[in-house]
């Protein structure tokens, strides 16, 4: 997740008056405890009857297209406790993807708000930290009247570079002027849609066999990634022989740049998709045809929306996550805690995205996971994921779950994982001190926007990093997990975050049933393998045993195949002591296997490293007797 401050939380301002509790002693090295301990003075506050009141609605529709200028003119009727003299208004755009700032100072700048109340009262304009708060001043404001507030004032306000249905414009009362406010029940909402097409991400299955035919998906997407755009495109499809495809594919307005275009398998190899369209050229991920092709299924388990700190409703992001980016598994994890508005403080909320994934959930074509995001600031931030249908939020700013051992404690009989999130820093890295039970928590996020977690001296690594918590370093201390990507994408673009900053993730999960069952199945054993977006395909066996297996101390042969998006610059075996053997890239594709030791209480695995910084990892295999070695509680 993204961390910004309380600006986005709606409650304490620049002077909080609930005293800040005292750090516990035992807090670990990697906690944000400043964070933590905002969180819980914000939750311990107490609130004026009248913080939140009162009704707030837009005065006319409001549409605009990503990154254009706007104008958002609303109305505040005053709720029933009035607003006293000294009171404040806090105007709060999206905080998270470029709205203009607010300000009452500079009439052509961006941003410019302006507030016009009843006779008699006047406002004093502060801005602070992507909001405006405006302080009540001349008298209180009275139950019922009503306070025009226009955020951008002659079309000054830049929305947002990601497209959103209903982007949110926030707003806060404080009624009693003491720096603790609550947002408005309902914010005012813009439509933000697509910039021009720039941009073609075609899309098909890692693998097939000869004769079958598969979906080659094509979706036409602004430089941005936003989907959905309603413009005419026509596109030219070129492949090597042994495929039957169409050689144009055109797209009417109403198609929104999506198509599926069934293209018939013929022959054994690797095969790519060449697609000409909007002055440029833009090739598919690999599809490996042999009899025999294990499937891939891929997934993204860590996505936020609006309902959050992201963008998008939940709808429209299983639409993108189905339609555009192609997943096969995806799961919307919003936070407890977090964010604008808290799931762990209602229950509306969480019902409305329950009923997103049973819309969106279609069991041997796409599986959508229940989860949130338990966003704990002392000992690290963990997805929650549901395979066995809802899941209530065990939140970590409850006592009675706020502590990874409660949280474990509380799922306990649930079909239900925890999986370790950005865990070597960014926001907030994880203990590595407290490992889940491995039937809770058998595979760590290696990669997500982020950066890699894996290494510091491989490309994309983490934002403060912490020594000690690297991937890596927890292996070689005897954790044991499968390793998985995810984007913990917050831009409304699942599966394909990576398209605008580089760095995102993915789960791989070979042989895997197209249910939740299957994918819990694969998740619990560690057959899975981590991308940093990019579909690579990666085959590892260690002496016929698949990744995540236990095997015997010794001599082993890891047999690695590997088709990659881009070029490859190497390909490493990584163990306890570093990278064991590796491989120069120069091509797309490589098969070796590579001879190796397997040492007790033991791991291996996989890195590929393309040279246009796609990256991905095979889970380990361990030693079979390494369990025994681990400390307790590990």
């Amino acid at each position: 997740m993204w961390l910004f401050a309380l600006a986005s939380c709606g409650a304490v301002d620049e002077e909080p008056v609930v005293p800040t509790p005292p750090a516990p002693s035992d807090a670990p090295p990697t906690a944000r405890m400043q964070t933590y301990q905002e969180m819980v003075a914000d939750r311990d506050a107490p609130r004026h009857p009248g913080d939140g009141g009162g009704t707030w609605r837009a005065l006319q529709p409001v549409r605009t297209q990503v990154g254009q200028r706007v104008s958002v003119p609303t109305e505040l009727e005053v709720g029933p406790h009035g607003i006293d003299l000294g009171g404040a208004l806090v105007v709060v755009p999206s905080p998270f993807w470029g709205w203009s700032a607010p300000q009452g100072k500079q009439p052509e700048a961006p941003g410019y708000t302006t507030f016009t109340g009843p006779e008699g009262v006047t406002f004093d304009l502060q801005p602070a930290g992507g909001q405006l708060r405006a302080v009540v001043g001349g008298r209180a404001l009275q139950s019922g009247e009503r306070v025009q507030i226009t955020y951008g004032a002659g079309d000054t306000a830049i929305a947002d570079r990601f497209a959103e249905r209903a982007a949110a414009v926030w707003l806060g009362v404080d009624a009693d002027g003491d720096g603790v406010r609550a947002l408005v029940a309902e914010p005012v909402t813009a439509e933000v849609r697509a910039g021009p097409p720039a941009q073609i991400v075609a899309t098909w299955p890692s693998a097939a066999a000869p004769g079958d035919t598969v979906d080659l998906v094509l979706a036409v997407l602004d430089a941005n990634g936003n989907a959905f755009g309603r413009h005419a495109t026509e596109l030219t499809l070129a492949a090597a022989e042994g495929l039957q495809l169409p050689s144009v594919v055109r797209l009417d307005e109403g198609d929104e740049g999506l198509a599926r275009v069934p293209v018939t398998v013929e022959r054994p190899g690797v095969h790519t998709v060449d697609v000409t369209a909007l002055g440029g050229r833009f090739r598919s991920n690999p599809m490996v045809v042999r009899e025999g092709a294990v499937p891939i299924l891929w997934g993204d388990l860590q996505i936020h929306s609006a309902l959050s700190d992201g963008t998008g409703d939940p709808t429209d992001l299983w639409r993108y996550a189905r339609e555009v980016a192609a997943l096969d598994v995806a799961a919307i994890t919003d936070h407890d805690h977090w964010g604008m508005r808290f799931l762990d403080g209602s229950p509306a909320l969480r019902e409305q995205l329950d009923r997103a994934v049973a819309a969106a959930h279609e069991p041997g074509r796409f599986v959508a996971v229940h989860g949130y995001e338990y966003t704990d600031w002392r000992y690290g931030h963990r997805h929650v994921l549901a395979f066995d249908g809802p899941l209530p939020v065990f939140s970590a700013l409850d006592p009675a779950t706020d502590t990874p051992q409660e949280l474990w404690a509380a799922l306990t009989g649930r079909q239900a994982l925890t999986v370790p999130h950005h865990p070597a820093g960014g926001p907030v890295a994880v203990d590595p001190s407290v490992t889940g039970p491995p039937e809770l928590e058998p595979v760590i996020e290696m990669t997500s926007v982020h950066g890699q977690s894996d290494h510091p001296s491989l490309p994309q690594s983490i934002y403060d990093a912490v020594p000690g918590t690297f991937v890596f370093e927890r292996l070689v201390a005897g954790d044991r997990f499968g390793l998985i990507g995810s984007t913990d994408g917050h831009d409304g673009h699942p599966g394909l975050s990576h398209l605008v900053g580089g760095r995102g993730g993915l789960v791989a999960l070979p042989a895997t049933e197209r249910t939740r069952a299957g994918v819990y199945q694969a998740l619990r054993a560690r057959r899975t393998y981590a991308t940093n977006g990019r579909r690579i395909v990666l085959r590892v066996d260690a002496d016929g045993s698949p990744m995540g297996a236990e095997i015997p101390a010794g001599p082993v042969t890891l047999t690695v195949r590997v088709v990659g998006t881009a070029p490859l610059d190497r390909v490493e075996v990584v163990g306890p002591a570093g990278v064991v053997a590796s491989q120069p890239g120069g091509s797309t594709t490589l098969y070796r296997p590579f001879a190796v030791e397997l040492a007790d209480s033991g791991f291996l695995y996989v890195r590929v490293i393309q040279a246009d910084g796609g990256l991905a990892w095979s889970s380990p295999v361990f030693t079979a007797d390494s369990a025994s070695a681990q400390a307790p509680g590990r």
